[in-house]
């Protein structure tokens, strides 16, 4: 993102979770405040240039980017039921609306972004009269002063107790140096925390059409100053998790994640390059 100014992306993806309000059938990723908090309505939404009815791309685009929000907080959801989760971390909240439609008493949750997006949101919440409740607590981090440690820290983050992290829409645009070093504050978390996150393939492992169409995205979000860095091929991330403590839990690609949540309707991701990963953290071993 540039300096001083909002993710693009961040607004990007929040079009498309309105959007799945108002085209698709059925609504896989029902959330009342999409609209809301960009302060459209349907009307309004329909002359956005998304084109949503009617483009292929931007259709499947949609879908993957719904279902890993649905994929998220089913996970929460059964973390909250099954082992008593009370602490969830958004990594990269953007517009996420989860936490002031929250349904689960006693979960805590951690927006952390940006301090020029966390700005921006919190305005938008405010224009839009979306009430923040007091189990929401936001924790803005520049990683180029702050640690993402420190900050959820003071923000009241209790490191001794699981928690589950949603790390959306993030993966793909750090360099390897940053994924590390987020990942290794989210391996020294209680265990029992869970993470969930999305990552690409290698653009050469897809094929020819794929590669096309991926290379045509990936201009678009360089030229807005959030450029794609960081690709998976499976066995490598999920061998990088293992090494790290943690135990995969579900990797899905976009042909398991229409089993699941498109099977009914039209919406359907595309292509074979984006996969959704959740994982456990182990308990550490004892020397010896």
């Amino acid at each position: 993102m540039q300096e001083g100014k909002p993710s693009g992306t961040a607004y990007r993806v929040a079009l498309r979770r309105a959007a799945h309000q108002v085209f698709d059938s059925p609504i896989v990723f029902r959330d009342p405040l999409a609209l809301r908090i960009l302060g459209m309505t349907p009307e309004k939404l329909g002359g956005t240039d998304l084109r949503a009815p009617s483009r292929p791309h931007s259709v499947g685009l949609r879908a993957f980017l719904v279902g890993r929000s649905r994929f998220a907080e089913d996970t929460l959801a059964d973390a909250v039921a099954t082992q008593g989760v009370t602490q969830y971390v958004l990594l990269g909240a953007g517009l996420d609306t989860f936490a002031y439609r929250n349904q689960h008493p006693g979960l805590r949750v951690f927006e952390v972004d940006h301090p020029d997006t966390q700005a921006w949101k919190l305005s938008l919440l405010s224009r839009t009269k979306i009430d923040v409740p007091s189990t929401v607590t936001h924790v803005a981090v520049d990683f180029h002063v702050d640690t993402l440690a420190q900050q959820l820290a003071e923000a009241g983050f209790d490191m001794s107790q699981p928690a589950v992290f949603a790390w959306l829409g993030v993966v793909p645009y750090l360099t390897d140096e940053g994924f590390t070093a987020t990942m290794e504050f989210l391996s020294a978390c209680a265990p029992g925390s869970e993470l969930i996150f999305d990552y690409g393939l290698p653009p050469e492992a897809l094929p020819q059409f794929e590669r096309m169409a991926f290379e045509s995205m990936a201009s678009r979000v360089a030229a807005a100053g959030e450029p794609f860095q960081l690709f998976f091929m499976p066995d490598a991330i999920h061998e990088r998790l293992c090494r790290m403590g943690w135990e995969l839990i579900e990797d899905l690609d976009t042909s398991a994640l229409n089993a699941r949540y498109f099977a009914v309707g039209k919406l359907r991701a595309l292509g074979s390059g984006a996969h959704m990963l959740s994982a456990r953290l182990l308990p550490q071993k004892a020397d010896g």
